[in-house]
């Protein structure tokens, strides 16, 4: 069964927006990508998921666990943090479409903060306002048909990946498939889904605007309940999509060195061997002659070892 929920106006609207938006930005930044970017993205998504949850650990303390450096800090907070970050370098590896890979992030992002982490609750839960129940999750023993079919919403649904990433993210709130860290799976859920369709989302913290409005997202949350449906949910989540998107398009863009550019495409490329064109498909504003003098270069510093001649070459790392 699909989730309910209505398109409106707004919705439509937003989406539009959003995909205009999505052009320019990755125009702007994966033809020319950056890893200082990617990393501050990194830094702004975990500090703003995990505060969201309660936890105080800044930009900059985060920065320096990044840099493998010691923070002094309340132990949970620093094992988040910790977990968060092992998530976060394992993004690409996870596929958004399965659940064996949803309950090893959760394991990840769990480790040590609850018991039996990366796997599905067992018994009833609830979340509280004062003292009132306001919102009684599912019960225990639905948890595989519910997360099995909702998986399987945001695979084969042919609506846009836009909304159903929205979705997805209130419904692993409302289904509340694990004893914690609910809140946190679903906003990664988000942004893994939907940098399979947009890879721009990897440089995309949209968590900080979420943080920003944390009032609002949970009145939302709260709202879309009493009502059963998500479409008051969808609208705020592409609000905030859109307006990360307008921010990263006003961020100004660093032209990388040679170095830069090599550091980058090494950091991310997983085959053995790759070509100038592999090189090329990174790098779509230099040219052909810009690309061979790149690869020269790391060829005489040692970074890479080439193979073959001329049409025939390839390269692999040292």
């Amino acid at each position: 069964m699909k989730p309910p929920y209505t398109i409106s106006t707004d919705i439509l609207r937003l989406t539009a927006s959003i995909s205009e938006k999505i052009g320019i930005a990755q125009t702007l930044h994966l033809n020319r990508p950056s890893p200082q970017l990617r990393r501050q993205n990194k830094i702004k998504t975990i500090q703003a998921s995990l505060a969201i949850e309660g936890n105080s650990l800044s930009t900059e303390q985060i920065t320096a666990m990044i840099d493998n450096k010691s923070v002094i800090g309340p132990a949970k907070d620093i094992l988040e943090v910790s977990n968060a970050i092992k998530v976060y370098e394992e993004l690409h590896k996870l596929n958004p479409y399965e659940i064996s890979s949803f309950l090893h992030a959760h394991k990840l992002l769990m480790e040590g903060l609850i018991e039996r982490p990366g796997k599905f609750r067992t018994g009833a839960v609830g979340i509280f306002k004062d003292t009132q129940i306001a919102h009684l999750a599912p019960p225990a023993e639905r948890l595989p048909f519910l997360m099995k079919q909702l998986f399987a919403y945001l695979k084969e649904d042919d609506d846009p990946m836009l909304i159903k990433s929205c979705v997805i993210h209130y419904e692993i709130e409302f289904i509340h498939p694990f004893i914690d860290g609910n809140g946190r799976m679903g906003r990664l859920w988000q942004t893994l889904a939907l940098m399979q369709e947009y890879p721009i989302f990897e440089y995309l913290p949209f968590e900080t605007i979420i943080k920003e409005q944390q009032q609002t997202y949970y009145r939302v949350l709260g709202i879309c309940d009493k009502q059963g449906q998500s479409t008051l949910f969808i609208e705020f989540m592409l609000s905030a999509i859109d307006e990360a998107l307008s921010k990263i398009i006003q961020t100004p863009v660093k032209k990388l060195t040679a170095d830069e550019r090599m550091r980058y495409f090494l950091s991310t490329t997983e085959d053995d061997f790759f070509t100038r064109k592999d090189y090329l498909k990174m790098f779509k504003d230099i040219s052909t002659a810009t690309a061979s003098r790149d690869l020269r270069r790391a060829v005489k510093q040692g970074l890479i070892v080439r193979e073959g001649d001329k049409r025939t070459s390839r390269y692999k790392k040292n």
